[in-house]
């Protein structure tokens, strides 16, 4: 479950869920941009569309670079110890971004996407369910517990072996 092989596969289907979901996010505003300055009528589900998927973006995209481990990070620390420390470091990081992603984005995520749920809320609209679109919160929060517990054993097992 936990494997390198498992984890590029996951990197490369969100990779290609990423770059589908920004094409069709180019796509969406370029049309907002014609229909309202080419044929002035400009279309009325555009915005709230793109704003949705730039939701979706932003929460599978900060999954997919913490998965990489290209997150934004202050180092002064971490480049002035030994290596054995780099590695407790590390995982004492790890352990600081999995709590994150369970107690915000997966408990809080679900409690927003039950409490849209049970409200009915929809979108203005497109009359989508916005326990649809706020989903992809816990779904990302998953995502990153689980490139956490992949980085976590690779440190423990691999970095401890050499």
């Amino acid at each position: 479950m936990f494997s390198p092989l498992t984890k590029l596969k996951l990197d490369k289907w969100i990779a290609h869920l990423l770059v589908i979901l920004m094409a069709l996010m180019v796509l969406n505003v370029t049309w907002q941009v014609v229909s309202r300055y080419v044929f002035q009528s400009p279309s009325s589900f555009t915005d709230e569309l793109s704003r949705y998927m730039l939701i979706w973006v932003g929460m599978l995209g900060s999954a997919y670079v913490a998965g990489k481990n290209e997150h934004l990070a202050i180092d002064i620390l971490l480049t002035r110890i030994s290596e054995k420390a780099q590695d407790k470091l590390m995982i004492l990081i790890n352990c600081c971004v999995l709590i994150f992603g369970l107690v915000v984005m997966v408990i809080g995520g679900s409690n927003l996407v039950y409490l849209t749920y049970v409200l009915e809320q929809k979108s203005a609209v497109l009359q989508i369910p916005l326990a649809y679109i706020y989903g992809i919160i816990p779904f990302s929060g998953l995502l990153v517990i689980y490139y956490q517990l992949v980085g976590i054993k690779f440190l423990l097992t691999v970095k401890a072996t050499v």
